[in-house]
């Protein structure tokens, strides 16, 4: 397997001079996908007992972000390109991720996703019609280093980075999230979806969504984002979620 070290290249000719652009940023692991990339990676290589093993250690506070990698980058030495692209089309997505981008990139604007899990995986949205992806660059061929492990504080400087160079104010932003590792970003932005949101980022985030359709929670994005008449139609759809 090939490390992924390259950050991809924005499309050409998205910017408008004098338009402002809507910038869409995406938590995965428990907001785009069901469950999380090193436990499907863990699932395919028959080693489910270890990352779970890993996750309940984090979630105790017994073991560091970096620690968490050095336990599980042996788990994948065998893994090649193939298996990762088995493991990402097998993996419990939330419905309606291809139609989000989709209509992201007929409004011009902007979509990344921002994930602690391996750059290797994240990679493979961008097929999808994400313009920017960004995990750890980790890698079981690559030493570990500790400034590659993404941490929670990192999101917000991604998202300061990427704003800079596009020239995109916060309140054109709008970010989806669930868990704990995406109230840093939550806190920086403007506008904040919680997706199957824990407790704690429910208590940050401007809006919240249950449910198992990104397309829904993208909706209320877009009402934090636009006036409602703004809104993309799919049909009618239920819709289960609200602005707090």
């Amino acid at each position: 397997m090939k490390p992924h070290i390259n950050a991809p290249s924005l499309r050409e000719g998205f910017l408008t001079p004098g338009v402002a652009v809507k910038l869409h940023v995406f938590d995965m692991d428990g907001t785009l996908l069901n469950g999380s990339a090193c436990l499907e990676l863990c699932r395919h290589v028959g080693r489910l007992d270890e990352v779970l093993e890993a996750e309940e250690a984090w979630g105790r506070g017994e073991v560091g972000h970096v620690q968490f990698y050095e336990l599980l980058l042996g788990l994948w030495e065998d893994l090649d390109d193939a298996d990762v692209a088995s493991v990402v089309e097998a993996s419990p997505w939330l419905q309606g991720i291809r139609e989000v981008c989709a209509d992201i990139r007929s409004r011009g604007e902007l979509s990344c996703v921002i994930s602690m899990s391996p750059q290797f995986f994240v990679d493979y949205l961008l097929a999808w019609g994400f313009d920017r992806t960004y995990g750890a660059r980790v890698h079981p061929a690559v030493p570990l280093r500790p400034e590659d492990v993404l941490l929670p504080e990192g999101k917000v400087e991604v998202v300061e980075r990427l704003l800079s160079e596009l020239g995109i104010d916060y309140t054109d932003v709008v970010g989806y999230g669930d868990s704990a590792s995406d109230i840093p970003l939550f806190g920086r932005l403007a506008h904040s979806v919680a997706v199957n949101g824990t407790y704690r980022l429910l208590e940050v985030a401007e809006a919240s969504y249950e449910g198992d359709d990104i397309w829904d929670a993208y909706q209320i994005g877009r009402r934090l984002l636009s006036p409602p008449a703004s809104s993309a139609t799919r049909g009618c759809k239920p819709r289960s979620g609200h602005l707090r």
